[in-house]
């Protein structure tokens, strides 16, 4: 087999928006949906798919071991909490990115009380890995702004 005709069938890959996997992690609040992974189409170091949270709903508290996330919202409004407490939170809409580093407790949740929450998330590794914790929530969270380090006044 020559190399172009190696290509063709592992080169790049389109995975249909309406073929998404749910057969995935899951979390208590959250439908996630694998496009992009290990079992699917080969990938080594990331993982990618949609996570839809219906209106008014939240994720329990949970965290992705080693990985790192990236949270691109398509449409609604996130709420995140953070923190061994989940006492730190912050608010994301349509075109916003969200960090989440590894090992950090987290909980997702939808803002609004009308309509769903969908974003596309990445993840640093092949294999999607969510540890659900039980954690009594702080009462009143402290919002977080974030500051980029790299353009500080």
């Amino acid at each position: 087999m020559t190399e172009n005709e190696r290509w063709k069938h592992d080169g790049v890959r389109v995975v249909p928006g309406d073929q998404l996997d749910p057969n995935t992690a899951q979390t208590p609040g959250m439908d996630r949906k694998a496009a992009i992974n290990l079992a699917r189409v080969g990938a080594q170091k990331l993982w990618a798919g949609t996570v839809h949270i219906h209106a008014g709903a939240k994720t329990g508290a949970h965290h992705h071991g080693p990985l790192e996330s990236v949270i691109y919202v398509v449409a609604g409004r996130a709420r995140m909490r953070w923190g061994e407490r989940l006492e730190f939170t912050a608010e994301a809409g349509p075109g916003d990115f969200i960090y989440v580093p590894p090992y950090v407790p987290h909980q997702e949740i939808n803002a609004s009380a009308t309509e769903t929450l969908q974003c596309v998330l990445v993840r640093s590794d092949g294999e999607a890995v969510a540890v659900n914790l039980d954690i009594e929530p702080a009462e009143a969270p402290e919002a977080v702004r974030w500051i980029d380090p790299i353009h500080r006044d």
